[in-house]
């Protein structure tokens, strides 16, 4: 088989929100989404004290689209308006489904606020294709446990969230296919990493530094890869953390308003609409 080559590198770059460290790799200058993932913000690595007012992420909406949260350090309580509610720790992922409406928060535990500690997070969103626009909501909270780890022959570790990999199956049932994970390389590691003909393919570099064919990938850096091989091959002079993922690309139009992601101007009219006249509260969302 053939490693894939790189088609791009994309370095994040900072958009704190508040006192919240926030590092975005996509979008970014010349690059709008890699279809269909359409957004990843970078939360932390940063220390909050104890008797801090947590993260910022109160009741907001959301159509037409998937969010996928990876808990990497602290604790994340998530409400939502279809009646969903959990309290997610390190190493545990939120896969969100917002699809025809949700109102959902996302926000530090009493605990954590009461405590202080580490917080670092991964948001990342998933488009859907015009047909699944207005699929029914749906939430699946996952802690560490609940995620299967997959040792690899160069000693790498595959956290696999949704999808296939070396015959095992991640515990999400992408509605569009997506395989979604996180990559734990040791220093001195290396792994082959599946890109199937067609799909789209990225990693994202959370910690350490990776090197493609000898093209290095630093900290802070989204590769976005060329459809011209079967693979990927990545090693870890110093060790890496990555989020790797592949998915089918859908091909259709992208108009973004905030917290809608829908195909025309028209449909996202309707979200707001929609959203305005309470057809999203289904259930409370308490904070």
């Amino acid at each position: 088989m053939t490693a894939r080559t790189i088609k791009a590198k994309h370095t994040a770059y900072r958009d704190d929100i508040s006192d919240l460290i926030t590092r975005r790799p996509v979008p970014n200058r010349g690059l709008e989404q890699v279809d269909p993932f359409l957004f990843l913000n970078h939360h932390g690595p940063q220390v909050y004290q104890p008797g801090n007012d947590g993260l910022p992420f109160g009741p907001h909406p959301h159509r037409g689209f998937e969010t996928v949260t990876f808990i990497l350090a602290g604790s994340l309580a998530h409400m939502d308006t279809g009646g969903h509610e959990s309290v997610i720790h390190a190493g545990g992922v939120q896969w969100m489904t917002a699809g025809s409406g949700l109102i959902h928060a996302e926000l530090s535990p009493p605990e954590f606020k009461r405590d202080g500690g580490d917080m670092e997070i991964l948001q990342l969103w998933v488009n859907l294709p015009p047909e699944l626009k207005m699929t029914t909501p749906r939430y699946t909270g996952l802690q560490a446990a609940g995620i299967p780890a997959i040792a690899t022959d160069g000693g790498a570790t595959v956290n696999l969230v949704a999808g296939q990999f070396a015959g095992k199956s991640g515990p999400v049932d992408s509605l569009t296919g997506v395989m979604m994970s996180t990559v734990d390389i040791p220093a001195g590691g290396a792994v082959s990493l599946p890109a199937p003909k067609g799909r789209n393919v990225f990693f994202y570099v959370v910690r350490g530094g990776a090197d493609i064919g000898g093209d290095p990938a630093n900290k802070f850096e989204l590769v976005e890869f060329k459809d011209d091989g079967e693979h990927i091959e990545v090693s870890a002079p110093n060790g890496a953390y990555l989020l790797y993922g592949h998915a089918e690309p859908i091909g259709a139009p992208v108009v973004a308003r905030g917290p809608f992601v829908m195909n025309t101007e028209a449909e996202i009219r309707d979200a707001i609409a929609d959203y305005q006249a309470g057809k999203f509260n289904r259930e409370p969302v308490n904070t």
